[in-house]
């Protein structure tokens, strides 16, 4: 753990991520104002958070796969950096497509990628995956310490329910404290909620379906047409639903929000 510590201390100086963040952030001294937020850079979804993501606290993206989240993310991303912000992904599963990143708009000068190596099928070998996830929290913990960003994300979207559920709840915990009181935006991405009443925001996605319902499940061959846009042949974007849970304050809001899809072509 200490030499971990001090790995990561040493590339935060190598790339002159250690020193203060941008003036554009809140000021660090004193309690953080418990209204100071980051903007998503989806201005219908940033009314319904009230401005964005709250710092200083651990909120939730939870949705599976088709839902919207990675499309969020880096929404998130390029809104943090856009702010001349420091960001960090601890990126679980090493899925982190960095094109695509680059496309959604994020400055890759200022992310700090954090690769994982958890399996999606590890056949009997089931202590491997937890082993990973620990070793993906421990690295959170590490840059959460470091104080220096102003978002960090966990994205564990596609990780093992079994390795995510056998984390103590306890590890919900001391993350919240440590973040507690700082300038820092702490975003944990999953299929299901894993920091439950630690998160003081919760944003649960699922696809919109014709009609007023919320569908939380991946698409299929069946759902055609349900929340999913073309302009005419091409693929355009999702039409996701957005559920606002403020654990603190005991509100749940939905709102409805369009994250588009940008697609690259090669030649």
């Amino acid at each position: 753990m200490a030499l971990a510590r001090a790995d990561l201390e040493s590339l935060l100086q190598t790339r002159q991520l250690d020193r203060t963040l941008t003036p554009a952030l809140p000021p660090s001294a004193g309690l953080l104002d418990e209204y100071a937020v980051g903007p998503t850079g989806v201005s219908e979804l940033d009314a319904r958070l009230l401005g964005g993501f709250p710092r200083g606290q651990l909120s939730e993206l939870v949705g599976p796969r088709s839902s919207g989240c990675t499309s969020l993310l880096l929404r998130l991303l390029a809104a943090a950096t856009a702010r001349g912000e420091l960001v960090a992904l601890v990126d679980a599963l090493d899925m982190f497509d960095v094109e695509s990143a680059a496309t959604a708009g994020v400055d890759l000068e200022r992310l700090l990628w954090i690769r994982g190596f958890v399996v999606a099928n590890p056949g009997m070998c089931r202590d491997m995956n937890q082993r990973a996830m620990e070793q993906a929290v421990r690295a959170l913990t590490l840059v959460l310490q470091a104080g220096n960003f102003g978002l960090v994300v966990f994205d564990a979207v596609d990780a093992p329910a079994e390795a995510l559920r056998r984390l103590p709840f306890t590890t919900w915990l001391r993350l919240q404290r440590m973040v507690e009181g700082r300038q820092t935006i702490c975003v944990l991405a999953g299929a299901e909620r894993m920091a439950r009443s630690s998160a003081g925001l919760t944003l649960r996605l699922g696809m919109k379906e014709q009609g007023t319902g919320m569908r939380e499940q991946g698409l299929g061959m069946s759902d055609q047409g349900a929340g999913i846009r073309f302009a005419g042949r091409l693929f355009e974007g999702l039409d996701i639903h957005a559920r606002v849970i403020r654990t603190r304050a005991r509100v749940r809001e939905d709102t409805t929000v369009a994250i588009r899809t940008t697609v690259c072509h090669h030649g």
